[in-house]
């Protein structure tokens, strides 16, 4: 279990705090606002009304003592900076800011950030990949070249074994699990038949992926 604190309770903060709160670890939550406090006290250990730019009320929350702390200002970005400045001064172990923008996210790199989530960006590229690809029914990236996608089988390989559509000697692609009817089969034999209604979570390079896939 880790001990979160979150400052910035729009609809993104709601969503973290509620997926923090599934996961069930501790979450202090913190916003200006008292409407959006109130709301989000079902999914919190803890919430308060205050301004996350005002030092002495960040120092009173001990920021050394959580584990990281998520700051998703959105609509304010001076605000943003100073809380994320304050945080990382304030000795926080791990900040992550929210971007909107790309120049956004390098000022606040510079300034006490370890890491910075641009969730418009992110989702928007997702959406790209999944709705315009015919395989692509999931996408994670790992880094700027390389991603783990769920992607349907395409037709001439249902009936072929793992080894023998032997996707890691020809693209570099390595299939992680297979998956059907939401289970996960992460102890798959080479030998294994692929069916046609099951999916593989493969990881590789996008255009080694790209090239498999016909994208």
């Amino acid at each position: 279990m880790k001990s979160v604190l979150l400052i910035g309770l729009g609809n993104f903060g709601m969503l973290i705090a509620r997926q923090i709160h599934e996961m069930g670890h501790q979450v202090m939550a913190i916003d200006i606002n008292e409407e959006r406090v109130n709301e989000t006290l079902p999914y919190v250990t803890n919430a308060l009304i205050g301004d996350s730019t005002n030092k002495s009320f960040l120092e009173s929350l001990g920021i050394n003592n959580f584990d990281v702390c998520i700051e998703t200002i959105g609509n304010d970005f001076q605000s943003s900076l100073e809380t994320t400045s304050l945080l990382k001064e304030l000795g926080g172990k791990l900040v992550v800011s929210r971007a909107n923008r790309e120049v956004q996210a390098k000022f606040l790199l510079r300034n006490g950030a370890d890491e910075v989530v641009n969730p418009e960006k992110q989702i928007a590229k997702w959406t790209a990949i999944r709705y315009t690809s015919d395989h692509i029914l999931d996408y994670i990236k790992l880094d700027d070249s390389h991603a783990i996608f769920e992607v349907k089988l395409p037709k001439e390989w249902i009936g072929r074994s793992v080894r023998q559509i032997d996707i890691r000697q020809k693209y570099g692609i390595n299939i992680m699990a297979i998956k059907e009817s939401g289970n996960m089969n992460l102890s798959f034999s080479p030998d294994d038949i692929l069916g046609e209604n099951e999916t593989l979570l493969v990881l590789g390079e996008h255009k080694a992926i790209q090239k498999c896939f016909h994208i």
